[in-house]
């Protein structure tokens, strides 16, 4: 009987440890990706920042370009984009594209556009108004949960 006890306590402690490494590291997001297409912003768009995105902490590719449209309106817009996908991705603008953990993130500043949209395909990001982009020279996909920069590109002028 004490056996069977420790049996099922047993059990349920690696259940409760595997759902909860299951939540931290959700390996689910490395397994499918997530695709959107969305469309060019506009086509009367300036170019005036753009890169080419590299490896971080996993491989990225693909183009982003500072787009400014008719009206003032600014937009990120990631372009021939792939990245691994993963927990809690975020769209930063950031003081340097070479950032690798939340100190030096923090230290240099950062501007977040929001949740990355898929880890697959053209995506567009609004730029607040009145952000001043002179204190940003990259752009990165950042893992909030483990404080990853996952992939980057520098920015500068075509």
């Amino acid at each position: 009987m004490a056996r069977s006890r420790i049996l099922i306590v047993a059990g349920v402690l690696v259940i409760v440890i595997v759902a909860g490494a299951w939540y931290v590291f959700r390996p689910d997001t490395a397994l499918f990706d997530r695709v959107v297409d969305e469309p060019h912003p506009g086509r009367q768009a300036t170019v005036r920042l753009s890169g080419t995105f590299s490896p971080r902490a996993h491989q990225g590719r693909g183009r982003a370009e500072v787009l400014e449209l008719e009206g003032g309106r600014r937009v990120l817009r990631f372009s021939d984009f792939e990245t691994l996908d993963g927990p809690d991705l975020y769209v930063y603008l950031v003081a340097s594209p070479d950032v690798s953990d939340g100190d030096e993130l923090e230290a240099g500043g950062y501007l977040s556009l929001g949740p990355l949209k898929g880890n697959i395909g053209p995506q567009n990001y609004e730029i607040p108004p009145g952000a001043d982009l002179a204190g940003y020279r990259g752009v990165a996909v950042w893992c909030y949960r483990f404080s990853v920069n996952f992939t980057a590109a520098a920015l500068s002028a075509p």
